[in-house]
C-alpha cells in the first residue's frame, strides 16, 4: 500500500504527539454504561438525553419488593420481604397496608377478575386468599418455599415450589394436588400461554416446560444459565423467557438456611435478622453461607439493613450471566440480549408497536430493547436491584431492592432537566488537564473536578465553574491522577455524545531493577559485540589434522619431517552484562553502559544508543583486575526535551582474572620409594582455590598448602609421594585461581 508524502507527514505527526500527551475519550455505550444517570436515558449509539421521568410512586420500607399485581378495580398491590407484607395502592397511590404473613416473604402475588388477592407466604408458608381485607389460608403445599403463581381463566391457581420443584394445581379452599415434578429445585416462574397450556421456569438447570395435563410436559427450552426467571407473552403466540445467572432462588434459600438458628418463633408475626449488604448491593446473611462465592466488585459497600434475603450471586466471570429469549409458536427460540455484568430480573413485553422493556440488578436500571436489537438505558433508579416490571394506569412500575420502592416511569420523555456523573478516570500518574471537548444539542453544561485517591472523597477539589464551550473548553480541575466530569441536561432536546478530554501525564523516571555480569563461551553469544573476538575466535577454531594409516606410517607429505600437532586451548571466554529495567508510563527506552576499574576515578563508554538489555565484551578487553559496571535508562525518545527522565544502577564489583597463577618449584627430592617437593604459587588478581598433583597421567589428587587453607593469593606446597616405582615418573602439579585458571608445573622424576 502506498502514502502520499502529506499523509505520511500528518501519521508521523500524531505519533510525535502521542508520546507527550494523551486523551481521555468516552464515545460508546460501553463507556457511558460505567456512570451514574439521574434523570437521563443513554442510546446505543452512545448519546445521552433526557429520560422519560421517573419518580418514588411508593416507599414500603422494607428491604424489597418481591412482586407487584394490578386490579381489576385499577388498584395496584405489592408483596414485600422481609417483613412478609402485602400492601394495596388506589389509583392516586394512596397506600394501605392490606395483609402481615407469618413469614417473613411474600414472593407470589395475583389477583383475580373480581379483586381477590392470593399471596404466597415463605419459608415453609402457605397460600392465603384475602378479599374485603380478610385473609384465610386457601392451601399448604407444604413445601419449603412458594416462589410463583399463576391464575388460569376459570379461576383454577397454580403455584411453583421449592425444594423439589413441584407445581401444585389448586382448584378451592384446601382442595389441591400435585400437577407436576419438574425434578428440579424450584419452580420460579408460571403463566399460562393463549391456549391456557401452563407454562414453567425451573433452577437450578434453567429448563422451561410447557405442562399440557397433569404429569405431562415438554422441555421447550433448556438454558445455559441456571434458572428461569421470567416469563411474559410475546403478543403473537409465543413468548418470552428471562435467564438469570445469579439464581436468585439460590440465594434466598441459601440466606434463610444460613439465618436459621436467628430466627425467632415461628408464631411470632415479625421475623427480624439482621444481614449486611455486600459490595454489589447484594443482602447477605450474618454470617454468610461459607461455601457460596462471592461476586469481585469495587462498588462501595452498603450499611447494614435488616433483612434476610439476597446473598451474592454465583459468579460466571467470562460467560453470560443472564439473558433474554424469545421462543416463537413454532417452539424456535431467539436469544434477543445477553450480558456478562448483569443480571436481569424481569421483562415487561411489547405492547403494539411498543418496545421490550426489562430490568437488571446493576444500580436498578430498566432498559428499553426495540424490535431491531436497539438497546436504551431509560432510567436508573440507583438501587441495588430492579425486581419486577409492571404497567398500571397508563405508566410504568419498576419494583426496587435495598431499598424496597416502587419507582413509576413515564412513557415519553418527561424531565425537565438530569445529571450524569462519568466514571472516575485514571491518568496513571499527577496529569496537567487541557481541554474538554464533547458534541451535544441544547442546554448541556460540563463541571470537573480532580484528585488523588481512586474514590472521590472529602479529599477531592469542588466541582468547576460550568464548562459551556463544547469545541474546547479548558479543564480548571487541579493538576491530579484521577479527573471526573458532571453533565447538566436543561431543557427538551439536550443531549451529549463523544466526550474526551486532552492530559499530560507528568513523566516517571525509569526503573532499573537489576545489573548481571555473566562469562560466556565466545560460540554461545548472539548478541552485538562491543571490543569484538572475532579474529581471535576464529584463528583458535580452526583445527589441525595428522592422518595416520593402519601401518602406523605417517600420510605422505609435501615437505620432509614429521610435523607436530599444535592443540589449541580452549575458546575465549566473553562478558556477558545484562539488565532489567522498565517503565511506568511504558515508554521506550534507551540505555548507556560504562565501566570503572578499582582505583580509577572516571567511568568510560562501553557503549550508548542501546536499546538491548545486554551487551557482550571480549573476555580480554579488560586486564585483571576488580570492575564496576553502570547501566543508564532513559526515557528521552518518548519525551519532550526536558521532560525526560534518567535512571541508573551500578553492578556489584565484579573480579576479572584472565591470568593462571604462576607455579615456581623450590626443590625436588628422590628417596628410595618415594619423592619430596616443594613449591610455590601466586596469582596477582585473586586468591588461590585448589592445588592438585597427577603423577605420569593418573588421577588427580587434591593437596594442601603448608598452612592447611588455601586462603591468599600466595601459597607454599609441600608434597611428600611414598612407594614411588623405580624408574622415571612424570608429575604434573596444577593449582586454579578465582577465576578458574589454572597453572601447571612438571617435575621429572629419576
Amino acid at each position: 500500500m502506498r502514502l502520499r508524502l502529506p499523509a505520511l507527514l500528518a501519521l508521523t505527526a500524531g505519533a510525535a504527539a502521542a508520546s507527550s500527551s494523551s486523551v481521555w475519550e468516552m464515545s460508546s455505550f460501553a463507556d457511558f454504561m460505567k456512570g451514574k444517570f439521574e434523570g437521563v436515558s443513554l442510546g446505543r449509539d452512545g448519546r445521552m438525553s433526557l429520560a422519560p421521568k421517573l419518580d418514588v410512586f411508593f416507599n414500603s420500607e422494607q428491604p424489597v419488593v418481591w412482586n407487584l399485581a394490578a386490579g381489576p378495580d385499577g388498584s395496584l398491590y405489592a408483596a414485600t420481604g422481609h417483613r412478609g407484607r402485602v400492601f394495596r395502592m388506589d389509583k392516586t397511590g394512596a397506600p394501605r397496608l392490606l395483609w402481615v404473613a407469618d413469614r417473613p416473604e411474600v414472593f407470589a402475588l395475583v389477583v383475580d377478575p373480581k379483586g381477590v388477592v392470593f399471596a404466597a407466604s415463605s419459608p415453609d408458608g402457605k397460600i392465603f386468599r384475602i378479599e374485603n381485607g380478610k385473609a384465610t389460608e386457601y392451601f399448604d403445599p407444604q413445601a419449603k418455599y412458594i416462589w410463583s403463581l399463576a391464575l388460569a381463566a376459570d379461576g383454577t391457581l397454580y403455584a411453583g415450589t421449592g425444594d423439589g420443584g413441584k407445581i401444585f394445581r389448586i382448584t378451592g379452599p384446601g382442595k389441591g394436588e400435585e400437577y407436576y415434578a419438574t425434578g428440579q429445585g424450584n419452580v420460579t416462574s408460571l403463566m399460562l400461554d393463549a391456549e391456557g397450556r401452563l407454562l414453567a421456569g425451573t433452577e437450578p438447570n434453567g429448563i422451561l416446560y410447557r405442562i399440557t395435563a397433569k404429569n405431562k410436559a415438554f422441555a421447550l427450552y433448556d438454558s445455559t444459565l441456571p434458572e428461569i426467571r421470567a416469563i411474559a407473552p410475546d403478543g403473537e403466540g409465543g413468548f418470552y423467557a428471562v435467564g438469570l445467572g445469579g439464581a436468585l432462588a439460590k440465594k434466598v434459600q441459601a440466606a434463610q438456611q444460613a439465618t436459621q438458628g436467628a430466627q425467632q418463633d415461628s408464631t411470632t408475626s415479625v421475623t427480624s435478622v439482621t444481614v449486611t449488604a455486600d459490595a454489589g448491593g447484594d443482602l447477605k446473611p450474618n454470617p454468610p453461607e461459607p461455601a457460596k462465592p462471592q461476586p469481585t466488585t469495587t462498588a462501595p459497600a452498603q450499611p447494614t439493613v435488616t433483612a434476610t434475603t439476597t446473598t451474592a450471586g454465583v459468579d460466571l466471570s467470562g460467560i453470560e450471566k443472564s439473558a433474554i429469549y424469545r421462543i416463537r409458536a413454532d417452539n424456535t427460540v431467539d436469544t434477543l440480549w445477553s450480558s456478562k455484568e448483569e443480571n436481569v430480573f424481569d421483562i415487561l413485553p411489547a405492547s403494539g408497536d411498543s418496545p421490550l422493556y426489562f430490568c437488571t440488578d446493576q444500580s436498578g436500571r430498566v432498559y428499553r430493547l426495540t424490535a431491531d436489537h436497539k438497546l436504551t438505558l431509560v432510567a436508573q433508579t440507583n438501587e441495588a436491584e430492579a425486581v419486577r416490571l409492571l404497567r398500571w394506569n397508563g405508566a410504568m412500575l419498576a419494583a426496587t431492592a435495598n431499598m424496597g420502592r416502587i419507582y413509576r416511569l413515564g412513557e415519553s420523555a418527561g424531565n425537565t432537566s438530569g445529571l450524569y456523573e462519568s466514571p472516575v478516570f485514571d491518568a496513571g500518574s499527577i496529569a496537567r488537564w487541557g481541554k474538554l471537548r464533547w458534541q451535544g444539542a441544547g442546554a448541556v453544561t460540563m463541571l470537573t473536578r480532580a484528585g488523588n485517591s481512586l474514590r472521590p472523597d472529602s479529599t477531592w477539589s469542588d466541582w468547576s465553574e460550568p464548562l459551556r464551550d463544547s469545541a474546547g473548553a479548558q479543564i480548571t480541575s487541579p493538576n491530579a491522577r484521577y479527573l471526573q466530569f458532571k453533565t447538566t441536561f436543561a431543557g427538551a432536546g439536550a443531549a451529549v455524545e463523544n466526550v474526551s478530554a486532552a492530559y499530560l501525564p507528568q513523566n516517571n523516571p525509569p526503573v532499573i531493577r537489576s545489573v548481571t555480569v555473566l562469562t560466556q563461551p565466545v560460540a554461545a553469544s548472539a548478541a552485538k559485540t562491543g571490543a569484538s573476538a572475532s579474529n581471535s575466535s576464529s584463528a583458535a577454531s580452526v583445527p589441525f589434522t595428522v592422518t595416520v594409516t593402519d601401518t602406523g606410517d605417517a600420510a605422505p607429505v609435501s615437505s620432509t619431517g614429521t610435523p607436530t600437532q599444535t592443540l589449541s586451548r580452549a575458546q575465549g571466554q566473553q562478558l556477558l552484562v545484562s539488565w532489567q529495567a522498565d517503565d511506568p508510563d511504558s515508554d521506550k527506552l534507551v540505555y548507556q553502559l560504562d565501566f570503572r576499574g578499582e582505583g580509577e576515578r572516571d567511568w568510560k563508554a562501553l557503549r550508548k544508543g542501546l536499546h538491548e538489555n545486554s551487551f557482550t565484551i571480549d573476555g580480554d578487553a579488560l586486564a585483571d583486575g576488580r570492575y564496576l559496571f553502570r547501566v543508564t535508562a532513559s526515557d528521552r525518545e518518548a519525551n519532550a526535551a526536558g521532560s525526560a527522565k534518567d535512571a541508573e544502577l551500578v553492578s556489584s564489583p565484579v573480579l576479572i582474572d584472565n591470568t593462571p597463577p604462576v607455579l615456581r618449584v623450590q626443590s625436588s627430592t628422590r628417596t628410595a620409594g618415594a619423592a619430596d617437593i616443594v613449591f610455590d604459587a601466586r596469582d596477582e588478581a585473586s586468591t588461590l582455590k585448589r592445588a592438585e598433583w597427577s603423577l605420569d597421567a593418573g588421577p588427580w589428587t587434591a593437596i594442601a598448602p603448608a598452612d592447611g587453607i588455601l586462603d591468599s593469593q600466595s601459597e607454599q606446597f609441600r608434597l611428600h609421594l611414598a612407594e614411588v616405582p623405580p624408574g622415571e615418573h612424570v608429575l604434573v602439579i596444577r593449582v586454579a585461581d578465582g577465576g578458574n585458571n589454572t597453572g601447571l608445573a612438571k617435575v621429572i622424576l629419576r
